[in-house]
């Protein structure tokens, strides 16, 4: 499969550059230029996304990541699929959790520079989510961090990774959440929705409001139960949502079923 041609985004170049505070008093998600938003400020943020991510989560992402791999149980033969894979971090970790083989899905080519430039040997894509460029039952695992809150169709997605999984197949969905208790809760707000935001924005120097968009589009996406019926209207069995770190994100896993077909 050959690398398709793109062109750089630029982050003030137009109406759907990026996030206003006026679209973030509604529901970011029912923004019908959500993708092409998302694909702007991911674009402009790139260079500074993982120094961000190690800061702001307190390199508890890492060890995120590392979870999930683990309750996929990969197989010395799996091939594995890394969606919204962002600079690499999950597909990395998925290679080093002992996949036979692994490809990178991305949809931002300025995220998929950085991944590339790790040079470590891995298959890095540009590619949609709701549309990904391979053959029904073509993966035993599939994986996306931190990235179904950013496709415009998540239940579209979720259908396209039934449908290139393999019948016995598992999906990890890693995503974050409402923590608990309250007190975790009122602290975790009070950090994402007002400190991060000017922290964050700050280093990437960012002016597409990446950093004002990602609480927001956290606390009104799916909640667990939710995401749970997400999987199963597509077929999923669900075998765990893990709650991690009191629940600031969950890793929920479900299986394509032996015996089911493509949808």
């Amino acid at each position: 499969m050959t690398r398709p041609e793109h062109t750089h985004i630029d982050p003030e170049s137009g109406p759907s550059c990026g996030w206003s505070d006026s679209d973030l008093q509604s529901d970011p998600h029912a923004d019908t230029e959500k993708a092409a938003k998302v694909q702007a400020m991911f674009g402009a943020i790139a260079g500074k996304y993982d120094l961000n991510n190690r800061l702001h989560s307190f390199g508890r992402d890492q060890a995120w990541r590392r979870t999930t791999v683990r309750l996929l149980d990969l197989k010395p033969t799996d091939a594995a699929l890394d969606v919204a894979c962002g600079t690499g971090d999950l597909t990395r970790a998925l290679q080093a959790g002992g996949a036979a083989s692994v490809v990178g899905v991305d949809f931002t080519p300025e995220m998929l520079d950085v991944a590339r430039a790790r040079q470590d040997g891995l298959t890095y894509l540009e590619g949609d989510a709701m549309a990904l460029p391979f053959k029904d039952a073509s993966f035993d695992a599939v994986t996306i961090a931190f990235g179904l809150r950013n496709v415009q169709d998540p239940a579209k997605a979720v259908g396209e990774f039934f449908r290139v999984l393999r019948p016995g197949g598992r999906l990890a969905i890693l995503e974050f959440d409402r923590p608990s208790p309250a007190p975790i809760a009122w602290l975790n707000d009070l950090y994402c929705k007002r400190i991060m935001p000017i922290t964050a924005t700050l280093i990437a120097r960012d002016k597409t409001g990446a950093y004002k968009y990602l609480p927001r589009s956290i606390e009104t996406f799916l909640d667990r139960p939710a995401v749970r019926s997400l999987l199963v209207n597509a077929g999923f069995e669900i075998q765990t949502q893990r709650r991690l770190t009191f629940g600031v994100c969950v890793c929920h896993v479900g299986i394509k079923a032996p015996g089911s077909s493509s949808r």
